[in-house]
């Protein structure tokens, strides 16, 4: 469909919401109920998040073959549109359409693209099942982040740890079950993961080595899942995205355990042939979200996850979101272009992220909250001669909850480097670290 075309019915809808919505209801949402005991409705909504980054690049890093030892620039990390909701007691829909990490490297006008398309078949609140493009998945809580409510700078992106491998920006083209128990939360997910060879990540050139990496063998089907015990609040299971934060208007701990599995996912050369591998990575967490002080509105938010990651042998991938440049001289390093790091790799990793939203800055309201956050990761990599440790500290301002939101952060990442050490035994060991602060503003509705 043109897209002036799309543009122009998205428009339309969301002027007729906002003109239902001013005589039926608050307009703090663009939702239309149905149905007079509000039970079938459609719901519109936006997200954007703009960064404002000054990075200290990898050595060797270029741009255009010109050497770039420190990057300023400004993009788009998310930007997000989605139209979703029940039509009947036993039907749902969901649509999603945006664009992620858009800076002054991307390639422009390339429009807005397809994050989830499905549609949903609700039985009661203990079974449903639905197909589509969709981030329903596996293996842990923040495998699918709810972005609008992310506490940190930016979800554990370790955790969508075959994003834009063999899924489109952590979704796939899957069927899926889900429901509640009791307390008792599950998901259960089989799909079919893209082909690797129409992966950015793809080099036919270095496509099978002595260490794992993804097979561009036609993919076999994937299966995942995730159970969750929710102790105290019971969370929505509406959408496949888990909250981040409820900035203390709801008191939740979930313990919960998932996994994903792919037959022959991996190859690589032992002696001359070629092995395939198994790919299974398993997690267990916790989440605490609760108010402290409610009479001031403090609150608490606390994640921890431990993983553990079987992609074969010293499987490793660096990962640079919105990556601040584009090429790599003779000086370069193991870590790669810009503000890349060994992020994913065969091995195990724990992760924790802790804030605290703090009392109102003053007695009006509008001039907010905030919330001064701490997140780390620790990996044990297989292929890593040390620990790989990275950082994320920071402060949000919350004016209006996660509507208007500003975000200060400080990242401090590890620099790898590959060095010879003797005939047949390769090390690649931590050389130095550098930083990158970003400013975030977030607004959504």
């Amino acid at each position: 469909m043109n897209m002036r075309i799309v543009r122009l019915c998205l428009l339309v809808l969301g002027i007729w919401l906002l003109n239902a919505n001013a005589t039926s209801q608050s307009t703090v949402e663009l939702k239309h109920y149905l149905n007079k005991d509000s039970t079938e409705y459609v719901k519109l909504t936006f997200l954007n998040q703009t960064w404002v980054r000054y990075a200290q690049n990898n050595p060797g890093s270029t741009v255009n073959g010109q050497a770039q030892n420190e990057t300023f620039d400004i993009g788009l990390r998310r930007t997000r549109l989605q139209f979703y909701g029940r039509t009947s007691a036993h039907s749902f829909f969901y649509l999603q359409v945006g664009q992620n990490n858009f800076n002054y490297l991307s390639a422009r006008k390339t429009g807005l693209f397809i994050h989830d398309a499905l549609g949903e078949i609700i039985a009661n609140k203990h079974f449903g099942m639905g197909a589509g493009l969709t981030a329903w998945t596996g293996f842990s809580r923040f495998s699918s982040p709810g972005i609008a409510s992310i506490m940190a700078l930016d979800a554990p992106l370790f955790l969508q740890a075959t994003n834009d491998a063999n899924d489109q920006f952590l979704r796939k083209l899957s069927v899926y079950a889900k429901g509640k128990f009791g307390k008792l939360d599950y998901r259960l997910i089989a799909s079919k993961p893209f082909q690797f060879t129409s992966s950015t990540l793809y080099n036919a050139s270095s496509m099978i080595s002595d260490n794992s990496q993804i097979s561009p063998m036609p993919p076999m089907m994937q299966g995942s899942g995730y159970v969750s015990y929710q102790f105290i609040d019971q969370e929505s299971n509406e959408l496949p995205y888990q909250v981040g934060t409820y900035l203390g208007k709801r008191k939740v701990l979930n313990v919960g355990a998932g996994a994903q599995y792919q037959h022959n996912a991996m190859w690589y050369t032992l002696k001359g042939d070629t092995l395939k591998h198994n790919m299974l990575l398993c997690a267990v967490d916790v989440y605490y979200d609760a108010p402290l002080r409610a009479d001031k509105g403090d609150a608490i938010s606390i994640y921890a996850v431990a993983t553990c990651y079987d992609f074969g042998k010293n499987y490793i991938r660096n990962v640079g979101p919105m990556n601040t440049t584009d090429g790599i001289n003779s000086n370069g390093v193991f870590s790669g272009t810009g503000v890349g790091f060994p992020m994913i790799g065969t091995g195990e990793s724990v992760y924790l992220q802790v804030g605290y939203l703090s009392t109102k800055l003053s007695q009006t309201k509008e001039f907010g909250k905030l919330l001064p956050y701490f997140s780390a990761q620790v990996s044990r990599y297989q292929s890593l001669e040390s620990p790989m440790v990275f950082f994320d500290a920071g402060c949000s301002w919350y004016l209006d909850a996660s509507r208007t939101k500003l975000t200060c952060s400080v990242q401090n990442r590890p620099v790898y480097q590959k060095t010879n050490l003797t005939e047949g035994s390769n090390y690649i060991h931590e050389i130095k670290r550098l930083c990158t602060f970003i400013l975030q503003l977030q607004v959504s509705i």
